[in-house]
C-alpha cells in the first residue's frame, strides 16, 4: 500500500473510531491437529483437483472434529458479537499496519486463554460457528490482508528443501495449532495478485527472500490446510477512483488469478482496499469482466464483505447482521487484549455445538 493511501486509510479509520466507539460500547452491555511444519519440493507438485477439493472436505472434518472435543466453560449465546481481527504486515514497524510476530502470537495466546476459537469469515456468514466449534467456546476471525511475505514466507535450505518460516504468520498460526489443543487452521487470507513490495500471493521477484515461483505452492497449502482465500483486488486499487468496468476488471482478475494457483476454488469474500467501496456498491459483492485476450466472461459473486474497521462485528444470527458489510478491528498493539476484555462478561458469540 503506498504511503499517501496508507495515511489516508489511516485517517479515515480515525474518523470512524471516533463514531463507532460510543455505538460499540452502548451495544455491548474463539479440525484441531498437526499442521505440516514443512511444504518441500512435494507443495510444489501437489495435485490441483485435491487443492481444489479441500475446502468442503475440511468443513465436514471441522464439524466432526467439533463433537468430539470438550465443553467449554461459557453459556452459549448466538448473539453475542464476534470480533473479526485485521492484520497486514507481520513485522515491526512504525504504523497500525505492522504487527511484529510476537505480537501476533501473544495476540493467540489472550484469544485462547479467554475461550476464543478461530473461524473462518465464511464460517461465520453461514451461521456454522455452532458446527465448526465446541460448545461453550467463543468465536473470532483472523483476516490477513494484502498478501505480504511476511504472512506466509519459505525459508530454503542448501539442498533446495523449503520450511514455512516459523515467524510468518502461517508459521505461527500452524505451530499454535499444534500446540494448543482444540485450535484450527482457520483463518482468512484477503490475496492481492499483483500488488508491491511483494504483495503477489506473498512474494515474488526475490522481495524479502521470497521466489515468484513459490507463489503457487503457497496457494495450494492454504486451500489444502482449510484456510480462506479472500479477494483483494489485483493490486489494491481504490475503487472509488475507477470505473465500474475497471472495478470489475480488479476484482474479477484477482479471482481469475486465484483459480490459475488453486483450480476451483471459490472465493466467497471481498475485503475492500482501503475500507473504501466503489461508486456503484453492489459491484463489491456481484459483477463480472471479459478478458479481451480470450473472450471469456468471468463473473464473481461474493457473500460477504469486509470493512476496514467499525468494530466486533454483530453475530451472524442478529437482524441487524448484515454479510455485505462486515465490521472489523484492526490488530495492533493490545487492541486484540482490549477488545477481549470489552466483551467481557457476557458479549462475545459463545457456540452452542454441533447439535444445535
Amino acid at each position: 500500500m503506498a504511503n499517501d493511501e496508507r495515511g489516508a486509510v489511516m485517517r479515515r479509520v480515525m474518523a470512524m473510531r471516533v463514531l463507532t466507539m460510543g455505538l460499540s460500547v452502548q451495544a455491548m452491555a474463539g479440525c484441531g491437529g498437526d499442521a505440516p511444519r514443512e511444504a518441500g519440493k512435494a507443495a510444489t507438485a501437489a495435485s490441483a483437483d485435491s487443492a481444489a477439493a479441500r475446502p468442503a472436505d475440511a468443513a465436514d472434518s471441522a464439524t466432526a472434529a467439533a463433537s468430539r472435543l470438550p465443553r467449554g466453560p461459557y453459556t452459549p449465546d448466538s448473539m453475542g458479537r464476534v470480533p473479526v481481527f485485521e492484520y497486514h504486515v507481520i513485522r515491526a514497524g512504525p504504523t497500525e499496519f505492522h504487527h511484529p510476530p510476537e505480537a501476533l502470537r501473544r495476540d493467540l495466546q489472550v484469544l485462547y486463554d479467554a475461550g476464543y476459537r478461530p473461524v473462518t469469515v465464511a464460517e461465520m456468514h453461514d451461521r456454522r460457528i455452532d458446527q465448526v466449534l465446541p460448545a461453550g467456546y467463543r468465536a473470532f476471525a483472523a483476516v490477513f490482508d494484502d498478501a505480504d511475505p511476511t504472512q506466509f514466507s519459505y525459508v530454503e535450505s542448501a539442498d533446495g528443501t523449503l520450511s514455512i518460516d516459523p515467524n510468518s504468520a502461517v508459521g505461527i498460526w500452524t505451530e499454535f495449532t499444534r500446540t494448543h489443543p482444540g485450535w484450527r487452521n482457520a483463518a482468512t487470507f484477503c490475496v492481492l495478485s499483483a500488488g508491491d513490495a511483494g504483495g503477489a500471493f506473498f512474494g515474488r521477484g526475490g522481495i524479502k527472500g521470497q521466489k515468484t515461483e513459490w507463489r503457487y505452492p503457497k496457494m495450494k497449502f492454504l486451500a489444502q490446510q482449510g484456510f480462506e482465500i479472500c479477494n483483494h483486488t489485483v493490486w489494491h486499487a481504490r475503487l472509488d477512483k475507477y470505473s465500474d468496468a475497471y472495478v470489475q476488471e480488479q476484482i474479477a482478475r484477482l479471482q481469475m488469478a486465484v483459480d490459475s494457483a488453486v483450480p476451483g476454488y471459490r472465493v466467497r469474500t471481498l475485503a475492500l482496499p482501503l475500507g473504501i467501496w466503489p461508486k456503484t456498491r453492489p459491484l463489491a459483492w456481484a459483477g463480472s469482466w471479459r478478458d479481451p485476450r480470450t473472450g471469456q466472461t468471468v463473473r464473481y459473486a461474493h457473500d460477504a464483505v469486509l470493512e476496514v474497521s467499525g468494530g466486533p462485528s454483530v453475530s451472524p444470527r442478529d437482524p441487524a447482521y448484515d454479510g455485505h458489510s462486515i465490521d472489523r478491528v484492526i490488530a495492533h498493539r493490545d487492541v486484540v487484549e482490549r477488545t477481549v476484555r470489552r466483551l467481557e462478561p457476557d458479549g462475545a458469540y459463545v457456540s452452542a455445538g454441533a447439535g444445535r
